[in-house]
């Protein structure tokens, strides 16, 4: 049953990667569409870096599969104004080379937790193949 857990574990934790890394991706996304709208300011998606640690940190006693990938009680869609970037004449703040940064590094970061679901799922794979 430790191993179910743990397998659960994973991939819910890949999943809520992934799912990060789109919403940070559509947001620099927003943000380059806009890069020529006056008085538009820069939006970044909010994850509380501090919650993410103690989430991790957090052990959580797992009675049903179902119930660990459920939402733990904060919006993770929450979109604030970035602070501290330089402002234009028009009011706009967005810099072309920190979206396009963001939306490379959120490319990565879905790309790592995709291949580590696609070596779980050859695994889990082989291990059914192996049975015949």
């Amino acid at each position: 049953m430790g191993e179910i857990t743990n397998d659960a574990a994973m991939m819910s934790a890949l999943g809520r990667a992934m799912t990060r890394a789109v919403q940070r991706q559509a947001v620099a996304a927003g943000n380059l569409a806009n890069i020529d709208t006056p008085g538009y300011r820069t939006k970044e998606v909010q994850f509380s870096e501090a919650l993410d640690g103690h989430m991790q940190a957090m052990t959580v006693a797992v009675t049903d599969p179902r119930h660990f990938g459920a939402a733990f009680g904060f919006d993770p869609t929450q979109t604030t104004e970035t602070s501290g970037l330089a402002v234009r004449r028009d009011g706009n703040n967005v810099q072309l080379d920190r979206e396009l940064f963001t939306m490379t590094r959120a490319s990565s970061d879905f790309a790592a937790a995709e291949a580590a679901l696609s070596a779980k799922f050859r695994l889990i794979r082989f291990a059914i193949n192996e049975g015949r």
